[in-house]
């Protein structure tokens, strides 16, 4: 007689009321039991020796049970990506830039991406002291951290912006590339952005001496050359005010260079070779000239004496973030770091602009990214995780969540890109007066906008792998974790949306002009297509409802602006988008999700400035915000 049937004869000769049928398959019935092991002083049983022989134990010695859950597989996310290719088709038909992205995302997803895992367990420490108690500021970081430096040389990802080897359309070849490798890189795009930004903020400023050999250096494909660039703006009164906030002095020495004294708050990619900073030039008396007029733009080589010692530069501390834990940021006390001035005195913060336009757009492009990473997981393990009986992808509630969350990502997708081609036209020389405000007004509003997008869809996104998307070992908690910094860095969402009123009154309006004349160019191409008739007739109410907005709100105080600052930045943001994603949808290469994903996104209020105006929003007294925000009185 076998087991199994031994086993049959026990159970119905024991006149157990249950029943067990002869399992014809092969397949171990899974039967969970509370321990394997007998207890001290407890032989095990006749039935427990049997059912350990029919291998019916699957709990015995620290076995966990023949389930197990299928973790999502990072595919090639040029491959995987139907609007990237799509859009790079439409645009940049150009057969060796595909191919350069379909063999880089390859490269991404079976090596890039474990390089990027290791800079997330092993995160930079710092060393003070040398054995011998020499201060020495070491900064020590992952292997993999380097590897990703070096790569980033050999891909040209900041080289393919300088090379321009494809006119207008380099920038969106090399933001594209970039796009692959940010949720890939272990943080490495946030000193790549301040690389590109201080390479472009001397180009734009003359590459000439004593910078002349940095800027090769930042755009070098050779990694034995390639350099990184640091930006140390915030000092401890912190924040985006760097007018009143900045307090480093820069003493001129006899032979025209300066040295730096000051403490810098929070300086990222502090491993950097370089960095671009602000400081106020002293007189022979000390003294100073305080706001923006005083602060001057310079650059300083990050370097060590003969005795290992930082020039000039004491590491204080490294920040202990939410977030971004692979990339060193630190506190530094500058203490006579040797520097030169490359702006006039007095200039500086306008010779850091284009530095912070060229972040931002970065800044845009790894809020897409991320959200397209953490889809593209979602999907794959909605092809693999079963739940009440079928997979994920069977179920229409949680495809209806992952489609809200793929309307999402798509905007983000067609909005950076669009700043990217702006930004392009304008570098090449071919940008009219109309893509030069637009670029303008488009820069903050992609970067508020994205960044608040992140956070949400990336959330959402955990949710969908359910508690595994909460556990740290699966790498899914560190992309929410990283995505939180996007609405943070470069400009809360607060600071951009004002950012984009000065904008329009420094243009005396032009940028609003440019905005209207481009969002219906857009819609006009496509008033003939049916099939996308709801989405324009929603975004040409939506841009009426902002054109009208726009006329009221010229006719009272600042602070009525003001207080709709993000309402409208948001509607600016929404409308603009929908017109795109209407475009994109009219292509002869669309596809059906094109014009589904056109009509989703429509669907949505595009335009809450003007609802919000509707109901006084902006009307009310400011001080019964502050009442609801501080109110301590105790309710009876």
């Amino acid at each position: 007689m076998s087991v199994s049937s031994a086993l049959l004869s026990r159970r119905v000769a024991g006149g157990s009321c249950r029943l067990w049928c002869v399992i014809p398959s092969p397949r171990p019935l899974i039967h969970v039991r509370s321990a394997s092991v007998a207890e001290p002083g407890r032989r095990r049983s006749n039935e427990e020796q049997l059912w350990e022989a029919a291998g019916y134990l699957p709990f015995t010695r620290a076995r966990i049970g023949p389930f197990f859950q299928e973790n999502p597989v990072l595919k090639n996310p040029f491959v995987e990506d139907a609007l990237l290719r799509g859009y790079l088709k439409r645009h940049i038909p150009q057969q060796v830039i595909l191919s350069d992205l379909c063999a880089f995302g390859e490269h991404v997803a079976k090596e890039v991406d474990g390089w990027g895992r290791e800079c997330e367990v092993n995160p930079p420490r710092l060393v003070h002291f040398d054995p011998w108690g020499r201060r020495v500021d070491h900064i020590v970081t992952s292997h993999a951290w380097k590897r990703m430096k070096d790569l980033s040389a050999q891909e040209g990802l900041v080289a393919i912006g300088y090379e321009r080897s494809f006119g207008e359309w380099s920038r969106v070849y090399q933001m594209s590339k970039l796009y692959l490798f940010s949720p890939s890189s272990g943080l490495y795009t946030c000193p790549l952005a301040m690389t590109d930004g201080a390479a472009k903020v001397i180009q734009s400023l003359g590459v000439s001496w004593p910078v002349e050999d940095a800027y090769s250096r930042l755009t070098t494909r050779h990694p034995e050359r390639f350099w990184t660039s640091g930006q140390w703006m915030t000092e401890r009164q912190g924040g985006s005010d760097v007018a009143s906030g900045t307090e480093t002095v820069a003493v001129p020495q006899t032979d025209g260079s300066y040295k730096l004294h000051g403490f810098k708050w929070f300086t990222s990619a502090t491993d950097a070779d370089m960095t671009l900073t602000l400081a106020r030039v002293q007189d022979k008396t000390g003294a100073t000239i305080p706001g923006s007029k005083g602060l001057s733009l310079f650059y300083a080589e990050v370097s060590r004496d003969e005795d290992g010692r930082l020039r000039g530069i004491e590491v204080q501390r490294l920040k202990d973030k939410l977030g971004t834990r692979q990339m060193p940021t630190a506190e530094l006390l500058l203490d006579g770091l040797p520097a030169r001035r490359l702006s006039e005195e007095g200039r500086g913060v306008s010779s850091i602009a284009n530095m912070l336009t060229i972040t931002r757009i970065h800044n845009s492009v790894s809020a897409a990214a991320a959200m397209r990473r953490v889809l593209q997981l979602a999907r794959d393990y909605a092809t693999r995780r079963t739940a009440f009986g079928k997979l994920l992808k069977d179920h229409p509630l949680h495809m209806q969540t992952l489609a809200r969350m793929e309307v999402e990502s798509r905007g983000a997708f067609l909005l950076v890109m669009d700043v990217c081609r702006l930004l392009g036209r304008e570098e090449s020389g071919v940008a009219t007066e109309h893509d030069a405000h637009l670029l303008r007004l488009l820069t903050p509003v992609v970067k508020l906008y994205t960044g608040k997008q992140a956070v949400a869809v990336v959330s959402e996104g955990l949710e969908s792998f359910g508690g595994q998307g909460y556990i740290e070992d699966t790498g899914l908690p560190g992309i929410l974790r990283d995505a939180q910094v996007l609405s943070i860095w470069e400009g809360t969402t607060n600071v951009l949306s004002l950012d984009v009123l000065r904008c329009v009154a420094r243009s005396s309006g032009m940028v609003l002009h440019a905005y209207f004349s481009h969002t219906k160019s857009l819609l006009a191409g496509a008033s003939s297509v049916s099939s996308l008739a709801p989405a324009v007739t929603a975004v040409g109410g939506a841009l009426c409802e902002l054109e009208e907005f726009v006329q009221v709100a010229a006719t009272r105080a600042p602070s009525y602006l003001e207080l709709a600052a993000r309402d409208l930045a948001y509607s600016l943001a929404r409308i603009y988008t929908g017109a795109l994603l209407i475009d994109h949808a009219c292509w002869k290469g669309a596809s059906p999700s094109d014009t589904y994903a056109a009509l989703r996104w429509c669907e949505q209020d595009l335009c809450p400035v003007a609802r919000n105006q509707r109901r006084g929003h902006y009307d009310s007294n400011t001080s019964l915000d502050a009442a609801l925000v501080f109110d301590q009185s105790i309710q009876d």
